[in-house]
């Protein structure tokens, strides 16, 4: 599943190595060979001279930049089958290879959705050239219709690491209870978009004073919560293995916290727009882009999202990767659907809000986005020793960027974040032992 590539490289040098799973963060040289890390050999700042470095054939100058395992994503909408005009896969792993992504998993919400093994083998099929590793995940029920429960254990053996009815809830307690106990024989998890319908319908961003204010219909915090508290209790009930996705307010990274203490199997994920936006910035711009599902939260879930991550309540970060055409974003606010992209922001933001504000330091970032995300999907990846996959991300910690929509690899252009300054560039991605992005 790693894209083709003509340029070999076999030594990544001089750069500061980080892997979070074996706890390595050293200065020191890669050597890769048939698509896997070979070895690892650390050394002292000035023991390779720069010109060497230069001159050597195949050697990749990766001096006063990171060098970690690619990045994973849990959660991103390829839209393929269906919107096409939108992304395909193909697009949308290029654009996460841009971003320092080589393992991304595609949410089943397409038109057909990922329901049965023939969608998951066409998901598997269209992504044997992509340029990062591409890993369906499996429908709920059939036609996310919330009635039946899909062929989940067809679904796994062809290749799905995950069931979701992501962009809405299983309404059924019961239904969802019964994936719950038909999961634990292939020991995945199911990841849950938490939103209580009768809460939310009809809202279009977060309920409070910023909505009174604008006389926008809001969707209150409880519309997520009571189905965190729901899901968690089931999970407890089963032994399930539970992931919520993009949690966005305080008292659902509480309710987390408080079920990983009495040992549910649960996870969480963070998006960079949860910790970086809140509702307050729609009344500045009324910019489409900025309506999502979940909402902007307020400042104080902000801020609990970001506690979440450095504490270990929440897991990991995922972008929920949503691409939109122009023509259906530039509409009144609240006609436009939900979503914005993500891939190729995602590690400028976490330099930005998350290291360089003094949350978190590159090490336990770069574990949010690495290891963490591959232990909860069973994913190969994110790690980096030698016989591993070949899979590293470079990137300049400290170079700043500016956001260019028409820099994007990304077919659609749905991004806040236009004009922004990041931290943080990718300058390298490899995948399998072959180039898939290199910054000029």
């Amino acid at each position: 599943m790693a894209a083709k590539s003509t340029k070999s490289i076999s030594v990544i040098a001089g750069g500061r190595i980080i892997d979070p799973a074996t706890q390595l963060d050293v200065i020191g040289d890669i050597y890769l060979k048939n698509g896997l890390v070979e070895r690892i050999e650390t050394r002292k700042r000035s023991l390779k001279s720069a010109e060497k470095i230069k001159s050597e054939r195949g050697v990749y100058d990766a001096r006063k930049k990171i060098v970690a395992p690619g990045l994973i994503d849990l959660h991103v909408h390829l839209r393929e089958p269906g919107r096409e005009d939108e992304e395909t896969i193909l697009s949308g792993a290029r654009a996460a290879a841009a971003g320092g992504f080589t393992s991304i998993c595609c949410m089943p919400n397409t038109d057909p959705p990922i329901d049965d093994q023939e969608t998951v083998q066409f998901v598997i099929d269209q992504a044997r050239d992509a340029a990062c590793r591409v890993y369906p995940i499996g429908a709920v029920t059939q036609g996310q219709r919330g009635e039946s429960l899909t062929e989940i254990g067809d679904m796994v053996h062809t290749g799905a690491v995950a069931i979701s009815e992501d962009g809405m809830s299983v309404v059924s307690a019961e239904i969802k209870r019964r994936a719950m106990e038909y999961i634990r024989m292939f020991d995945i998890p199911v990841i849950a978009h938490c939103e209580d319908a009768s809460l939310s319908a009809g809202g279009v961003m977060h309920e409070g004073a910023i909505s009174t204010r604008l006389g926008m219909r809001g969707i209150p915090a409880a519309a997520e919560e009571i189905i965190v508290a729901r899901d968690i209790q089931l999970a407890r009930a089963t032994g399930a293995r539970l992931h919520i996705a993009h949690v966005s307010t305080a008292d659902s990274v509480r309710l987390i916290k408080r079920g990983k203490r009495d040992g549910v199997k649960v996870t969480g994920e963070a998006t960079p727009h949860h910790f970086s936006l809140i509702d307050a910035s729609i009344a500045e711009s009324f910019d489409t882009n900025l309506r999502v599902s979940p909402p902007l939260r307020t400042e104080k879930d902000r801020k609990a999202i970001i506690a979440g991550l450095a504490d270990g309540a929440l897991d990991c970060i995922a972008t929920d990767h949503a691409p939109h055409s122009v023509e259906e974003k530039d509409n009144e606010f609240d006609i436009a659907p939900n979503g914005m992209i993500g891939l190729e922001t995602a590690l400028g933001l976490v330099g930005k809000n998350l290291v360089n504000a003094g949350h978190l330091d590159w090490p336990r970032a770069l574990r949010l986005m690495t290891i963490n995300a591959a232990r909860i999907t069973n994913l190969p990846g994110g790690k980096l020793a030698a016989g591993e996959a070949a899979d590293i991300v470079v990137f300049d910690p400290e170079e700043e960027w500016v956001v260019d929509p028409e820099q994007f690899y990304s077919l659609s252009k749905n991004s806040p974040y236009v004009g922004w300054t990041l931290t943080g560039r990718v300058k390298l991605t490899v995948c399998g032992g072959k180039v898939t992005h290199e910054d000029r």
